[in-house]
């Protein structure tokens, strides 16, 4: 009779770090796709739904239709097609319930550490309770990074001169005051994107005035919070197949646009002004303030539901100012050209710390991880890594459209193994001098500070960071798991005789 080589040890098929979006998701695909296998979801925080938990600042929205940032197994069903982040986070943990999925999160479960050992063929991971401190391991033959790409825990501010001397409040967007009166106030928001665009419309109800305060412009588009053809079809069709129709457009119309912007960008760009003009007052100095430097998409749209940031400016509740910061003053702030702003509260919407897999740390073997020599391999797993996948989203098109088809793909490569009876997944370069690039071709100032640690990718073929739901879709869902990169091992041991293998190799 053998002996279970972790009596108190809890093990598991799949152990997925993070109770977001992803994760989630990737929860309701291994349930349909791998019945048989068994995994459990670990979330550092004491609820589920990632950022669209984390983030409570006002107006928080996605900037993204809820038609492909849904889930293609979930119709989404609320009239608004931009929706408020209150309505998405009702409708991620509706659909953890409706599937079972809740019951498999463990909450105030922080991922402190994961050690592969070969001879095992597992991951022992190490986990920090954050309500007690409690630290105690489970053990998994893959484990899952659905932690995103950012700090949870802080966001980035720049070192502004003079910020002690300010007498209002400074808040970060991702730590937003609960019950935080800004009726009356002055407002400066210090940022140009996707969350400074959010936030001005929605302060400048109750705010005296909100002044949006940007170093560099960033292209900003509306469009309508009500997709008319997806009401259209609901109409005529079930929720499922108008969903499934209004999924498909909005795919092609994403592409289409973003396939634009990278042939014929100064078309696009005379089309993006053009639209701006209109919807600001008459001689809206256009170019100094929505007019960027850089070409569409080379970094990410903003999107404004029913032009509501255009309407705030002209209706004078928002003005914008395109400067640079001298000082901040007891009263606001000090701009380079001399201006002085008023103010407050300000608002520094500064943009986000990147850290990969929640900041945990990897080791293979003894020998610990360093990401930034690791090559991304189909945008899911990382060279050298054995049984160990991420997910990270789209820049150019809806997160969760990449979340399927990983998702997917990976349970394809669960089936093969199965299959053939291997226990080991692990993508090699080629070569070692393999040429490599940036992870992520984008040029916001969170990915560039981030940069030197962050993973690479290659130039051609898998080890490519596709931005393309076409080409991941013929790559993923139709393409073969086998590569000649992606080696498949069967285990060395069995899982009782290693420790005792393991112990003779350190003797």
């Amino acid at each position: 009779m053998s002996v279970h080589p972790f009596p108190s040890v809890e093990h598991v098929d799949v152990l997925i770090i993070g109770a977001g979006l992803s994760g989630i998701g990737l929860a309701y695909y291994l349930q349909r796709d791998q019945p048989g296998k068994t995994f459990a979801l670990l979330e550092s925080r004491a609820t589920s739904g990632g950022t669209w938990d984390l983030f409570r600042y006002p107006g928080i929205r996605s900037d993204s239709d809820l038609h492909t940032f849904g889930y293609e197994f979930k119709p989404w069903v609320n009239d608004k097609s931009i929706a408020d982040g209150a309505d998405i986070l009702a409708y991620l943990r509706e659909t953890a319930r409706e599937n079972g999925i809740e019951s498999k999160i463990r909450y105030q479960h922080k991922v402190v550490r994961a050690d592969w050992s070969t001879p095992e063929a597992r991951w022992t991971v190490e986990i920090e309770r954050t309500d007690t401190g409690a630290r105690h391991t489970m053990t998994c033959k893959w484990l899952f990074s659905c932690a995103g790409y950012y700090r949870y825990d802080e966001g980035f501010t720049p070192r502004f001169e003079g910020i002690e001397r300010f007498a209002g409040q400074v808040i970060h967007p991702q730590h937003w005051p609960e019950n935080l009166d800004y009726r009356g106030k002055r407002v400066v928001v210090i940022g140009s994107g996707a969350t400074a665009v959010t936030l001005i419309p929605a302060m400048a109800k109750e705010a005296g005035h909100v002044t949006m305060l940007q170093r560099t412009p960033t292209y900003v588009m509306s469009l309508p919070s009500k997709d008319p053809i997806a009401l259209l079809l609901r109409k005529l069709f079930s929720e499922e197949r108008a969903y499934a129709l209004t999924r498909r457009k909005n795919i092609a119309l994403q592409r289409g646009i973003w396939r634009f912007c990278q042939k014929y960008p100064r078309a696009a760009r005379r089309i993006i002004r053009f639209a701006n003009a209109r919807a600001l007052p008459a001689g809206y100095p256009v170019d100094t303030h929505f007019n960027p430097p850089y070409n569409p998409w080379e970094q990410r749209l903003c999107a404004v539901p029913d032009g509501d940031l255009f309407k705030t400016i002209k209706q004078g509740k928002a003005s914008v100012v395109t400067d640079h910061i001298d000082t901040f003053t007891e009263g606001g702030i000090q701009l380079k050209s001399g201006q002085h702003l008023q103010a407050d509260i300000i608002v520094t919407a500064t943009g986000l710390n990147l850290q990969l897999f929640g900041g945990i740390a990897l080791a293979v073997d003894g020998q610990d991880v360093d990401l930034s020599t690791k090559v991304a391999f189909k945008g899911m797993m990382l060279s050298d890594l054995p049984n160990f996948g991420l997910i990270v989203g789209y820049t150019n098109s809806s997160w969760t459209l990449k979340v399927g088809l990983l998702s997917e793909h990976f349970c394809r490569v669960l089936a093969h193994m199965d299959r053939h009876g291997y226990a080991v997944c692990r993508p090699t370069l080629p070569t070692p001098d393999m040429a490599t690039r940036p992870l992520l071709d984008f040029g916001a100032g969170y990915v560039q500070r981030a940069m030197k640690w962050l993973p690479r990718q290659g130039t051609t073929g898998p080890w490519v960071m596709a931005m393309d739901v076409q080409h991941d879709a013929e790559v993923l869902r139709q393409g073969p798991v086998e590569d000649p990169c992606l080696r498949f091992e069967r285990a060395a041991t069995t899982p009782a005789q290693a420790p005792a293998m393991k112990a003779a190799a350190n003797a």
